[in-house]
């Protein structure tokens, strides 16, 4: 095998590696694009989708006579072999760059073009038998065949994001069960409030996590339109005229996603709308996962001068200089993974707005933004269950002692002493320090028997009618 091939494009002749599946296109984008120091090979389900797309594609223009059944069974092989995770080295445009995603796309071509043109026993780079563009693109266009890509890659991330975090959200459940029989006091505004229980306060953060279950599969089925069929702006020119249903069809019994075509063509192939949407919504998970630990951290913040309330898993130690000190590690890092997801929610919506007419040239950050928050928040639901939440621990002496002392308690008074009383008793114990039950009884507001009936633990957590005076 020569070391290298010569290959045309437009702008004229270019030394190519001889062993390279890529083309003279992917070489033009190397030099073009050295951005992120990350390939597209690095993104599995992208060229994965991309594989797909260029099989669906040759099974429709083979079906309707475009194709002869030698190139296609050659491309359809190649491709099938790159879904099975082969050559996916050879994909080396960087992820940001400019051009649409036509770099990638091309890439695609020429990989592909290239592996079927040794199946059958020809040599890399032999184009008159077997054409990246005229063959493997055939009846397409980046336009898309691109933004088709960026849908089914999201689509597989989201599927693995949605158990990370129903897990997770079942690690918190968990929790509460464990912890159903502990009285503490709820804060608002970090201020003491009213009684609740600890396995309450890890419900909720099971309960905020199960809303996000379901908005992700909400804005996972939004993908499922595509635009495959539209070419270059939506008009379909260059393809049959029966082209995007049989490939749309192709592509859905390959994938198992239930795909439909983009009534409106033209609207699809410029619109960015999903991807606006999608992001809003791994936003809204970030946010939430970043307020459940700033809590976590709150909770076990001390061990001394802190609220010590729980303890989190010991992972690591703390300090280069402070002995013995052991920081909030795991809850740390999702609180990180949050503030880059909402930076990226910015960059694919200013992506988004920035479309001109026809087409959206920016797709390939948004594809680098929505594919790093859904990576990273899938990992950071993980490591969080497995490092964190799993091994939580109640400090049930801390908890007791402070809701004995707390004048949150007083609030379940009211309906029984009023208003004026019960804000005497909270006056009283705060500049005293001594507890509120013990103040109430002094007074004699209530009897014995009933105050620790209205302060028991069911009673204290639930709504409730009047407790009768007994």
């Amino acid at each position: 095998m020569s070391d290298i091939r010569i290959e045309h494009d437009l702008l004229g002749p270019r030394e190519v590696p001889g062993a390279a599946y890529w083309g003279i296109h992917t070489l033009r984008a190397q030099e073009n694009f050295p951005i992120s120091g990350r390939v597209i090979g690095e993104e599995g389900d992208l060229i994965r989708a991309l594989a797909a797309i260029k099989l669906a594609a040759a099974e429709a223009n083979r079906d309707l006579g475009l194709l002869d059944t030698v190139r296609a069974g050659a491309i359809i092989a190649a491709a099938r072999e790159i879904m099975a995770g082969a050559l996916h080295d050879q994909f080396v445009v960087d992820q940001i760059q400019g051009g649409a995603g036509t770099s990638t796309n091309m890439n695609a071509n020429e990989v592909i073009a290239n592996r079927a043109l040794e199946i059958m026993g020809r040599a890399k780079g032999d184009y008159a038998t077997l054409h990246p563009n005229e063959h493997v693109n055939l009846g397409q266009s980046t336009n898309d065949v691109y933004p088709t890509a960026l849908r089914l890659a999201t689509w597989m991330g989201i599927g693995r994001l949605i158990p990370a975090l129903a897990t997770l959200q079942g690690a918190f459940a968990a929790k509460a069960l464990d912890f159903a029989d502990i009285l503490k006091i709820g804060r608002t505004q970090l201020q003491e409030a009213v009684p609740m229980t600890l396995g309450q306060e890890f419900g909720a953060f099971a309960t905020m996590l199960g809303e996000d279950v379901a908005r992700l599969t909400e804005a996972r089925a939004l993908l499922c339109e595509i635009n495959l069929g539209a070419t270059a702006i939506g008009t379909g020119i260059t393809a049959h005229p029966d082209y995007a249903a049989r490939a749309r069809a192709h592509l859905e019994a390959l994938t198992g996603i239930p795909l439909i075509t983009a009534p409106d063509l033209i609207e699809a192939t410029q619109d960015c709308g999903v991807f606006v949407q999608v992001s809003g919504v791994l936003k809204r998970v970030a946010v939430k996962l970043s307020k459940i630990c700033n809590d976590l951290r709150l909770l076990s913040s001390g061990p001394r001068a802190g609220f010590n309330e729980i303890t989190l898993p010991a992972r690591q130690a703390g300090s280069s200089i402070m002995p013995g000190k052991v920081n909030p590690v795991i809850p740390e890092v999702v609180n990180q993974i949050a503030f880059e997801v909402i930076g990226n929610d910015i960059t694919i919506t200013m992506a988004a707005e920035a479309g001109q007419l026809q087409l959206n040239a920016f797709e390939p950050v948004i594809a680098w933004s929505v594919s790093r928050s859904i990576r990273h928040l899938t990992a950071g639901c993980e490591t969080l269950r497995a490092n964190c939440v799993t091994g939580i621990t109640a400090n049930r002496a801390v908890l007791d002692r402070v809701f004995a002392q707390s004048i949150g308690i007083v609030t379940a008074l009211n309906p029984y002493i009023g208003y004026q009383n019960a804000t005497d008793l909270a006056r009283e114990a705060f500049a005293s320090g001594r507890g509120i039950c013990d103040l109430a009884l002094e007074r004699g507001l209530l009897p014995e028997a009933l105050l620790r009936t209205i302060l028991s633990p069911e009673n204290l957590t639930r709504p409730l009618a009047r407790v009768p005076s007994l």
